[in-house]
């Protein structure tokens, strides 16, 4: 029975990945999690209370599995300033992972304060990866300079989300951005 459970959870959560990437936050409905898993809605509120709950429930889920890519990016990268490039582009190039793509389409303010403080915190983590590199290039605010950093990575983020450029063209241009004002 808990493995059943278990299984109709991760099921719903996927179809709601699917959902938020393809019509965001309005998609999410309970009816339409219904018809893309097969479950009587009726179900559905036995997994979840409320579409905020599914909402932070994707969030709890897939964002350490986002942060985790970025940290292995990172990584993998020689030197402060590759380690900041890398945790640019390969937010970036998550833009089109639904996963990512649920994340962003969630909108905070149907959220509770402590879902919201969750979240806040999860992508606290995400900007304390590049602190450590910007003070080893010297900067003497490196957690203002890694919030900043993040600030050109999300209008990124959605300037890619618009589709009016090209991916490419808009991760090249943030990459660019963030490696001059990590430079400055």
């Amino acid at each position: 029975m808990a493995e059943h459970r278990t299984m109709q959870r991760a099921a719903l959560l996927d179809a709601a990945r699917s959902l938020l990437s393809e019509g965001g936050t309005e998609a999410l409905t309970f009816p339409a999690l219904a018809e893309r898993t097969g479950l009587a809605r009726s179900s559905v509120y036995e997994y979840f209370r409320s579409r905020a709950a599914v909402v932070e429930e994707l969030c709890e889920v897939d964002f350490p599995v986002w942060a985790a890519e970025v940290e292995s990016a990172m990584a993998a990268a020689d030197g402060p300033e590759a380690k900041v490039e890398a945790y640019v582009r390969r937010q970036l190039a998550l833009v089109g992972d639904r996963r990512h793509r649920a994340v962003v389409a969630i909108s905070a303010s149907e959220l509770d304060a402590s879902a919201r403080e969750k979240i806040r915190a999860a992508h606290g983590a995400l900007v304390a990866m590049i602190v450590e590199a910007l003070a080893h290039l010297g900067h003497q605010q490196p957690r203002l300079a890694a919030m900043l950093a993040q600030g050109v990575v999300d209008a990124a983020v959605r300037r890619i989300e618009l589709g009016v450029e090209e991916p490419e063209t808009v991760t090249e241009a943030a990459v660019r951005m963030v490696a001059r004002g990590v430079r400055g």
